[in-house]
C-alpha cells in the first residue's frame, strides 16, 4: 500500500501543470546594418578595456574604481540578496521539517476556586482531588505542499530572472564605471592642456604689454593701444584662474568615482599623446541584444513579470498539502504509576482554496498581465535607445575626427600668421590691431582644438559603452575582474 501511495504521488507531480504563459522572446527591431557604418563581424566592443585605453595611469585609476567604487559595491550586495531569495524560493519545493516539544504540570485541590478539575482520562473525580499531574511530549512533523499548478515553480522562475537582472545590472555598472572614469580622465587632461595653452597665451600677452609700454613711453603708440593689450592680458589671467578651478573640481569628481576622498590625481599621457584605434568597427546590430547589459536586464525583468502571471493564476486554485507527525509522549499521576513513553503518529492531507476572495485574485492576474505589458514596452524601448546611442556615437566619432583635422590646419595657419604679425609689429611695420586680432584668434583656436581632441577621445569611449564593451563575466584576465561578490 505504501508503495502504491508513493507511485501515485510521483505520477501526480509529473502530471502537475504550470499556470500562466511560458516565456518566448518577443519580436525585436534589429536591422542588417547601421545607418552610418557597415555591419561587420568584428566589433570595437570585443576589445578588453585595457587594450582600448592604453594610458598606464588611466588603467590604474580604472582598476582602483573597480575595487573601491561604492555603486559597484551596492550592485554586488544586490546580487547576494537575490541569490539568497532564489534559494529560499527553491526550498518551497521540498518538504519542510519541524519539531515541537512541551511539558505540562497541574496541581488540583478540593478548595480551588474558579478552576475546574483537570480532565485526566480514566481517573475519577475523587482521585483528582489533591493530585499532581504531569505530561511531556516531543513530536517532529513534515509538511509538503504539492505544486499542482506550478505556483512554486513559477516563483522560482521569477526569482531566477530577478537574480540575472541584478547580475546584468552589475555588468552595466562596471561598463559605465570604466567609461565614466575614462571620460573624466580625458576631461582632466583636456583641462590640463587648456591650462598650458592659457599660460602660454598669458605670457605672450605679458610680452606684448611690455613691448607696448615701451613704445607708449617713446610716443610710438597711444594710451588706448596699451590699454587694449593690458585688457587682453587681464582676460587671459581670469580665464586661467577659472580653468585651474575646473581642474581641481575634476580631480574631485574622479576621486568620487574611485571611491576616495578628494585628492590629487596622477597623470599619464598628455591629451595629444593618447592613442585610439584608427578604425572603430561597430559589429552586427543583432549582437547588441546579447551584449548590452541594460537590454539583457530589461529582458530578464520581462521574464520575471511573465512568471508572476502564473503565480497569480495558481493562487486561484486549491492548494494540496501533505502533513505527517511522529513523536513520543508520557504522563504521570500522583499515587499512580507513570504511563508511557508511547509513540504518536499522524498523517493528514489538506486542501485550501479561495472562495469569497476569488474575484480579487482574478484582478491580481490582471495586475500581473499589465505589469508584463509594461515590462515588454520597456524592453523594446531599451533596444531602440541602444540603437540610437550607437548611431549617435558613430557620427560623433566620424565628425570629431574631421573637425580635429580641420582645426589643426587652422591652428598651424594662425601660429604662422602670429609670428609674422609680431615681427612686423616689433619692426614698426604693422598695426597693433593686426597682432591683437591674430593672437586672440590663435588663442581661441588652440583652446577649441583642445576641446575637440577631448571630444574625439570621449566619442570613442561612448561608442565602446554603447556597444556594450568593457568587462564581461567570460573575461579570463584578472585585470578585468571587479570586486568579488563572494562574502569576505
Amino acid at each position: 500500500m505504501h508503495r502504491w501511495t508513493l507511485t501515485a504521488l510521483a505520477l501526480l507531480l509529473l502530471s502537475a501543470c504550470k499556470m500562466g504563459p511560458d516565456y518566448t522572446r518577443p519580436a525585436t527591431p534589429t536591422g542588417d546594418a547601421w545607418r552610418l557604418a557597415p555591419a561587420t563581424a568584428e566589433s570595437l566592443a570585443n576589445l578588453p578595456w585595457w587594450e582600448l585605453l592604453k594610458d598606464q595611469e588611466l588603467q590604474k585609476l580604472i582598476r582602483t574604481a573597480l575595487e573601491e567604487n561604492q555603486d559597484l559595491r551596492v550592485a554586488v550586495a544586490s546580487i547576494e540578496q537575490f541569490r539568497a531569495q532564489l534559494l529560499i524560493a527553491k526550498y518551497d519545493l521540498v518538504p519542510s521539517v519541524g519539531y515541537q516539544g512541551g511539558a505540562q504540570y497541574f496541581h488540583n485541590t478540593k478548595d480551588a476556586v474558579g478552576i475546574g478539575p483537570v480532565n485526566i482520562p480514566n481517573v475519577s473525580n475523587n482521585q483528582r482531588d489533591g493530585t499532581d499531574f504531569s505530561h511531556e511530549s516531543a513530536t517532529a512533523g513534515v509538511k509538503w505542499e504539492i505544486d499542482l499548478w506550478g505556483r512554486i515553480r513559477r516563483s522560482i522562475e521569477a526569482a531566477r530572472a530577478q537574480l540575472l537582472t541584478q547580475e546584468e545590472n552589475q555588468r552595466a555598472v562596471i561598463i559605465g564605471l570604466v567609461g565614466n572614469v575614462a571620460e573624466a580622465y580625458f576631461d582632466l587632461r583636456a583641462l590640463d592642456l587648456q591650462v598650458d595653452i592659457t599660460k602660454r597665451a598669458l605670457k605672450s600677452w605679458e610680452d606684448s604689454v611690455r613691448i607696448s609700454r615701451l613704445r607708449f613711453e617713446h610716443g610710438d603708440i597711444s594710451k588706448l593701444d596699451l590699454n587694449r593689450f593690458e585688457a587682453e592680458r587681464a582676460g587671459a589671467a581670469a580665464q586661467l584662474a577659472e580653468l585651474e578651478q575646473h581642474v581641481v573640481q575634476q580631480e574631485n569628481q574622479l576621486s568620487l568615482l574611485l571611491g576616495r576622498r578628494p585628492m590629487p590625481i596622477a597623470r599619464g599621457l598628455a591629451l595629444t599623446a593618447q592613442s585610439m584605434p584608427p578604425d572603430v568597427p561597430p559589429g552586427l546590430p543583432s549582437a547588441l541584444l546579447q551584449r548590452r547589459p541594460d537590454i539583457v536586464q530589461a529582458e530578464q525583468e520581462l521574464v520575471a513579470a511573465n512568471a508572476t502571471i502564473g503565480v497569480a493564476q495558481a493562487h486561484r486554485f486549491p492548494q494540496l498539502a501533505l502533513t505527517g507527525t511522529a513523536g513520543v509522549a508520557g504522563f504521570q499521576l500522583t499515587g499512580m504509576s507513570g504511563v508511557g513513553p508511547f509513540g504518536t503518529f499522524g498523517a493528514s492531507a489538506t486542501i485550501t482554496g479561495p472562495l469569497l476572495n476569488a474575484t480579487a485574485l482574478g484582478y491580481q492576474v490582471q495586475v500581473a498581465e499589465a505589469q508584463t505589458k509594461g515590462a515588454l514596452a520597456q524592453y523594446q524601448k531599451k533596444i531602440l535607445t541602444a540603437f540610437k546611442e550607437v548611431e549617435d556615437a558613430l557620427i560623433a566619432v566620424q565628425k570629431t575626427r574631421e573637425r580635429r583635422e580641420a582645426q589643426e590646419q587652422q591652428v598651424q595657419a594662425l601660429q604662422s600668421s602670429f609670428g609674422l604679425a609680431t615681427q612686423r609689429y616689433q619692426g614698426g611695420r604693422a598695426n597693433y590691431l593686426d597682432v591683437l586680432t591674430v593672437q586672440r584668434n590663435m588663442f581661441d583656436a588652440e583652446l577649441a582644438l583642445a576641446k575637440t581632441r577631448r571630444a574625439q577621445l570621449v566619442s570613442v569611449v561612448q561608442l565602446y559603452k554603447a556597444l556594450g564593451g568593457g568587462w564581461s563575466p567570460a573575461a579570463s584576465s584578472a585585470e578585468a575582474r571587479p570586486v568579488s561578490s563572494s562574502p569576505r
